[in-house]
């Protein structure tokens, strides 16, 4: 069974793997192959960021000074 990645593990993977690439320390190839599996980690954290904000939601009063929810991103506009 396949372990699900969770967003803290890829970020410390995702910082290992610059870490090691700003060495100059590896080959060519494993350079190459660090980038890809780099890129897949980032790609992963900016779509999980992505989900989370969507499902983050501001308790607002509104004009009545009754509370309601508003979603995160429709916060940006204001």
């Amino acid at each position: 069974m396949a372990k699900k990645k969770d967003f803290e593990s890829s970020l410390k993977r995702l910082e290992e793997i610059a870490n090691q690439m700003e060495k100059n320390e590896t080959t060519l190839e494993k350079s190459l192959k660090l980038y890809k599996e780099g890129v897949e980690e980032a790609t992963f954290c900016a779509s999980f960021l992505k989900d989370m904000e969507q499902e983050v939601s501001i308790l607002q009063k509104d004009s009545k000074e009754l509370f309601k929810l508003t979603p995160f991103y429709d916060m940006e506009e204001d």
